[in-house]
């Protein structure tokens, strides 16, 4: 899938796309919005927090990276799980993606989510050519009424939703930090793993 830019260089979706290359599209550009929102920023800044929450830029960049390991390497085609996932007692610490991340580097944070997108795109792409958007799921635990699997159309539609959800979250502790609001970059931001055509 290529992703469609403006004439700014932003991700888009195409404007009439179909299926695939507007759900593709829609999380590509949730995940460039994420990647604008969190990238420049040293340890101190990744480590900020607004009001009661706990949530840190650090840990949304953690908890993202894991779950797209999560859900389009273990779940869409049952691997196991890579470092640093594959080492975490989750029984004990179900929470570790957000509570580690305050001892990671930014470089460390970084290159982990951006590794993570990576695989995703390649997990994505293989699934596409093995089912379409039809394929189901491998491991899907909590499965719903007669134990039915989702699909790739269902995993990308929720992952979009995910995304969504913490880039707001990580438009308002950016704002605290520097300022920095809007829903648009000037162009593709640093930290975003460009796709290669």
């Amino acid at each position: 899938m290529d992703e469609a830019t403006n004439e700014h260089d932003l991700i888009e979706p195409p404007a009439a796309g179909d299926e695939i290359a507007t759900l593709l599209g829609s999380l590509e550009r949730q995940r460039a919005t994420f990647a604008w929102k969190v990238g420049g920023l040293d340890a101190d800044g990744l480590a900020v927090r607004v009001a009661a929450s706990a949530i840190t830029l650090g840990g949304l960049l953690k908890h993202l990276a894991f779950t797209e390991e999560l859900w389009f390497s273990t779940k869409l085609h049952g691997r196991p799980p890579g470092e640093p996932w594959d080492t975490v007692d989750w029984d004990r610490d179900p929470q570790w993606p957000w509570t580690s991340a305050a001892q990671d580097t930014p470089r460390y944070l970084y290159d982990l989510w951006r590794a993570a997108v990576v695989g995703s795109r390649a997990a994505v792409d293989e699934a596409l050519a093995d089912g379409g958007l039809d394929r189901r799921l491998v491991w899907q635990p909590e499965a719903g009424d007669g134990g039915e699997r989702s699909s790739l159309r269902r995993v990308l539609v929720d992952l979009i939703e995910e995304y969504a959800r913490h880039v707001g979250h990580a438009d308002l502790i950016r704002e605290s930090i520097d300022g920095l609001v809007g829903e648009d970059p000037s162009g593709v931001p640093a930290v975003y793993p460009v796709r290669e055509p």
